[in-house]
């Protein structure tokens, strides 16, 4: 089901769920609301446990200031209440305390957000609002402020409040602006962090996706196996924090000439089989849009055959080596090693300019590329292997981030890649 047919009480669990599943608040911080075109104001309540929100905790505060629940509403009601009639174009207010972004809060500073194309685009210009008392009018009046030129607001010291014109793109604005500030601070373990200037950011706007029609008949089961597998894995990468809700693609090869690969624009967590978009001798299927990466996954599969899944995704650790430059050092663990093997860079822009440019890098030696300020990709003879390297990827850079706080990487030895490499490899 589509989000904006929910009724606002579920819209407010579904999201708050995201929220509190992903770390961005604790059962008792944070709040939602939704503004309804009768001016009623559907809020999460006071004092209930954020992790077990029901539809029926849900508290409808009319234009009268009369509470239709069982809960009193929000203590920061004042704030979303004053952003509303200052914003009169938008119609949902998201706050919560992702760590992150209170490490930018309590510093002063407003994290970057063109550190790949699509964050800036969604997450928008981004103020500060000075600190007041929570749930008073002064804060209301305050953060008010801030939403006339903005419509993601750090809070001093408190946590960030985003809006939206409707629920899923507020939460949207909260998410990207979560994964930029987890990003950066990342990133400034390891070097300089290279942002993109307005020109490149604009780049993907600008890429042709819209692929000639064709209609398309019977179904066939390799075809049905694949849209079920990556639908699988692209909501567990979403659960597993390795996409998020704008952010990430996944194809699967079906024949020699064709693939299924996540449409551009859709919410990823609620991708399902219908949503995906046939490609198949470079046309889509009729009344669907693929993902802008199109070119680059068709790319891949016409140089290698051996490729039957692609996924591309800006998971935090990993894109922090790719919008620094550093070089992902693979030699920590065996797993590691065996799954990602050598991890190249290429520059950005390759991704639009010069697809095959990049496919042609794709190989057994480097199943995983990272392209400078945009993402992580990851090849496999099957969903899940590609799925496999993305997941660890992720985690071994991780790994490699926390080392830096213990000392020196000391990788395995020549001498024991060369035995991982006959006994796993076939090398």
């Amino acid at each position: 089901m589509a989000f904006d047919w929910l009724h606002p009480r579920d819209q407010l669990v579904r999201i708050m769920q995201r929220i509190y599943d992903g770390g961005m608040t604790t059962l008792s911080g944070g709040n939602l609301s939704i503004r309804s075109a009768n001016g009623d104001v559907w809020i999460t309540p006071a004092a209930v446990d954020k992790g077990s929100l029901g539809r029926d905790d849900i508290v409808c505060v009319h234009p009268d200031g009369s509470v239709t629940g069982m809960h009193r509403p929000s203590s920061e009601l004042p704030f979303h209440t004053a952003i509303y009639r200052r914003r009169p174009d938008l119609n949902a207010v998201v706050h919560a305390h992702p760590p992150a972004l209170v490490a930018f809060s309590i510093a002063r500073e407003v994290p970057p957000t063109a550190i790949f194309p699509q964050a800036e685009m969604v997450a928008g210009n981004v103020g500060y609002a000075p600190y007041a008392l929570p749930g008073s009018e002064a804060l209301g009046a305050s953060i008010a402020t801030a939403f006339e030129e903005h419509d993601a607001v750090l809070l001093e010291n408190h946590g960030v409040a985003t809006g939206g014109t409707d629920l899923l793109k507020a939460f949207q604005r909260l998410e990207t602006l979560d994964v930029c500030a987890r990003t950066v601070i990342r990133a400034n373990r390891l070097g300089t962090i290279r942002t993109l200037s307005p020109v490149q950011v604009a780049a993907q706007e600008s890429t042709p996706h819209r692929l000639p029609e064709f209609t398309h008949g019977e179904r066939s089961a390799d075809e049905l196996e694949a849209r079920r597998e990556v639908v699988r894995f692209v909501r567990r990468a979403c659960a597993r924090q390795l996409m998020i809700s704008t952010e990430g693609v996944m194809s699967a090869r079906v024949g020699a000439d064709a693939f299924v690969i996540t449409p551009t624009g859709f919410d990823r967590p609620s991708v399902d089989v219908e949503d995906l978009v046939l490609v198949s001798g470079g046309m889509r299927e009729s009344g669907k849009a693929p993902s802008r990466s199109v070119a680059l996954h068709a790319a891949i599969y016409e140089a290698r055959s051996d490729v039957n899944a692609v996924m591309t995704a800006q998971p935090p650790a990993a894109l922090a080596f790719a919008v620094t430059g550093t070089a992902f050092d693979t030699k920590t663990i065996p797993e590691s090693y065996i799954l990602l093997r050598d991890v190249p860079q290429v520059p950005f822009g390759a991704q639009y300019e010069a697809p095959s440019e990049i496919a042609e890098r794709v190989s057994n030696r480097h199943p995983v590329i990272l392209i400078e300020n945009d993402c992580v990709l990851t090849v496999g003879g099957s969903v899940l292997e590609a799925f496999d390297r993305l997941e660890v990827a992720e985690f071994s850079a991780a790994a490699l981030l926390d080392t830096a706080a213990i000392g020196p990487l000391v990788p395995i030895d020549d001498d024991e890649i060369r035995a991982l490499e006959r006994k796993f490899l076939g090398a």
